[in-house]
Order: structure tokens, then C-alpha cells, then sequence
């Protein structure tokens, strides 16, 4: 079990780094062509939100993939143009920044959606729209599939979620560490953080420790005037 092959991937990108508000966002650009987009929170060290962008294809920009979110939402990123951080030579944004409507995702109200957080101890989904008491549903840790995996008694729904964040460190899921419950239409599923993991995140930090950051500076002088 090892997370360094992860680590080594992190530090092969080019990193681009702002502070906005009271979150840092991160952009990497690998050697591969992927791109991958984070926010932290400043306050936790936890990373809020996490996007990935495939290689450019042929017929204009790839989506964004949402891998970590609470809500699927628009995510900016508007690194400072000025200097040519994310911009191009007359200061607009290149066709690789993070921004706009194309990371905008749009759901259906009534059928189920699938988010995911993460906290200094556990990684969390959430499957809304899910009407059925807890009883019905059946969620195991398949370590074969390297996912969790969610099926109803009654044959309305069948997910299989994969687990990135266990991946990066070579552990198979463990239905040991999976505990499911159900409240206000939401099924919700925890799985407690092996300690690799929770290595490998820290390790993560450190790195980042070391990318030069920039400020937001609409945000700072809003703070200011606020004052």
C-alpha cells in the first residue's frame, strides 16, 4: 500500500494557486494533458471540491468532471490576468482556465443525485431524491470492484460509486468502515478514513505548502471596505 505514485503525480503538474474569500484554489496542469481543479478550505486544510478535465479533444474543450462537491455548482477560477498567471499574452483568459458557464451542471429535481464530501475523518455521499425507508436499501464495500455499491430491494435503484481517494493508496473499501443512514429523502453514506489515507492527505498539504499563492484582490479590497 502505497500513495507516492499519487504524489508524484501532483508534483509532475504545473500549479497555479489563488486565495479566494476564505477558500484556496488550485489548478494543475499534468503532462498527460489532464487537468485538475481543487478548493480548500483555509479554515480545515479539507479539500471542498475537486474537478478533472481530460485532454483537449479535437472538437473544442472537454467537460469537467465533478469527483468531489457538495453541490454541483459553477466553479471560477480567475487567477490574476494581469501578469499572465492563467491568462494569455493581452491578459484574457486562455481556452485552459477554470471559468464560465461550461462547469455549470444542471440536475433533474426529482431524480436521484449523487454528491460527495469529505471531512478530516471520513469521506461522505449523499443520494438525494431517494424516498424509500432505510430497510430497502443494500450498500456493501466490494473490494473486487474497488467501490461501494448501492442497490435497492425493490429494484429502483443500483449504483456503483468508485472510491479515488482509496485508490491513490492502494487500499481496497472495507465494509468495516461503512455505516448508512437515511433522513429527509437522503440516503447517507460514511465511510471512516483509513490511516494511509489520511497520511497521504497530509503529505498533499505539504506539498502544496511550497506553490506560490495569489490573492484574489477584488475579494481583498471588498474585505477592507467592509472593515
Amino acid at each position: 500500500m502505497s500513495y507516492q505514485n499519487w504524489l508524484n503525480y501532483l508534483q509532475s503538474a504545473e500549479k497555479n494557486s489563488m486565495i479566494s474569500g476564505r477558500l484556496r484554489k488550485v489548478l494543475y496542469k499534468f503532462p498527460d494533458g489532464r487537468q485538475m481543479a481543487e478548493e480548500y478550505n483555509l479554515d480545515t486544510g479539507i479539500v471542498q471540491r475537486r474537478a478533472w478535465r481530460k485532454c483537449k479533444q479535437l472538437m473544442g474543450q472537454p467537460e469537467w468532471e465533478i469527483e468531489l462537491g457538495e453541490e454541483p455548482r459553477q466553479l471560477n477560477w480567475s487567477a490574476n490576468q494581469s501578469n499572465g498567471a492563467g491568462g494569455g499574452a493581452n491578459g484574457a483568459g486562455d481556452a485552459d482556465s477554470l471559468a464560465g458557464p461550461e462547469f455549470t451542471l444542471r440536475e433533474s429535481n426529482t431524480a436521484p443525485l449523487l454528491t460527495k464530501r469529505v471531512t478530516k475523518k471520513n469521506i461522505e455521499w449523499r443520494i438525494r431524491n431517494m424516498p424509500y425507508p432505510l430497510e430497502i436499501y443494500n450498500v456493501t464495500a466490494n473490494a473486487e470492484q474497488r467501490a461501494i455499491i448501492v442497490r435497492t430491494t425493490n429494484k429502483k435503484y443500483y449504483k456503483v460509486i468508485p472510491i479515488p481517494d482509496l485508490d491513490r493508496c492502494g487500499v481496497a473499501p472495507s465494509q468495516a468502515n461503512l455505516t448508512v443512514h437515511h433522513q429527509f429523502n437522503t440516503l447517507i453514506i460514511t465511510y471512516q478514513k483509513p490511516a494511509i489515507l489520511c497520511e497521504m492527505e497530509a503529505q498533499v498539504l505539504l506539498l502544496l505548502k511550497n506553490v506560490e499563492t495569489e490573492t484574489d484582490m477584488d475579494d481583498l479590497l471588498k474585505g477592507l471596505m467592509a472593515k
